[in-house]
């Protein structure tokens, strides 16, 4: 089996496949002070949960943006499963280019997410992966061009809360109507319906820059794509799984196997 870890800023998601076909996925809090150990047990509890040995895991694939914890949590797999842990990074040798300035900058979600979306659905694909920033990953023609990035649902929310004395926490979920009747609904309404339009509002500048006459398929992924995605009128598509795909896509490249 493969076990495929996404390591982001907030959270956690892994995922566990047997050949090509996405058994379980889960999240969990990437929790910088963990041990080595602490991983370990986390992941083997889950493995089991589903039903799985730690053993079974031949081969990990691993990408991640939050460099203070990647070593603690490689270790912890390593030493739970037994199985070598193999981390995606922009020197992997992998069927994509990186058409942009500085091609050793992108980050290790950015490239996994366009190899699974070439995979899925051909090379004309703006990915909008949801967490702890939003971000737009445009790929054409087997290269990822860059894209956009912007503060994250979340991010966005909290930071409003904490800065504002007035303003309580609130659970991030679409109201009823725009125009908002209490502090909750209006923090929501803003958020929310703040978020799709400023996505449906980027879309619209990323097509129009389009380097070919397609109209590029608009797919959504991340921890707030099932919440974000249905307020929106550009994206087509919500894949919950496919930075995990992309790592999958990735093991096959780099010759694991499992």
């Amino acid at each position: 089996m493969l076990l495929t870890v996404d390591i982001g800023n907030t959270e956690i998601t892994a995922g566990l496949f047997s050949g090509d076909r996405l058994l379980r996925q889960w999240r969990m809090t990437t929790g910088p002070d963990r041990t080595p150990d602490e991983w370990g047990g986390a992941f083997g509890a889950f493995l089991i949960h589903c039903g799985h040995s730690p053993n079974e895991i031949k081969a990990v694939c691993l990408a991640s943006v939050a460099p203070a914890v990647t070593r603690s949590v490689v270790e912890g797999i390593e030493l739970t499963t037994g199985a070598h842990v193999t981390s995606v990074t922009p020197r992997s040798e992998l069927p994509l280019g990186l058409d942009v300035d500085d091609p050793l900058s992108v980050g290790a979600d950015r490239i996994v997410n366009a190899l699974a979306a070439i995979d899925r659905y051909g090379s004309d694909t703006v990915v909008v992966d949801f967490g702890t920033a939003t971000t737009f990953d445009c790929v054409t023609d087997g290269r990822f061009i860059g894209g956009a990035i912007m503060p994250g649902l979340r991010t966005s929310a909290d930071q409003l809360t904490r800065q504002a004395a007035k303003l309580p926490a609130t659970e991030l979920e679409p109201p009823a109507t725009v125009i908002g009747k209490r502090t909750e609904d209006c923090i929501q309404a803003g958020v929310l319906f703040g978020a799709a339009d400023a996505v449906d509002g980027m879309i619209g500048r990323i097509s129009a820059e389009w380097p070919s006459d397609t109209n590029p398929t608009v797919v959504a992924t991340g921890g707030m794509a099932h919440i974000v995605a249905p307020l929106t009128t550009t994206i087509k598509a919500i894949e919950p799984g496919l930075t995990l795909i992309g790592l999958r896509v990735a093991a096959h490249h780099l010759g694991l196997a499992w």
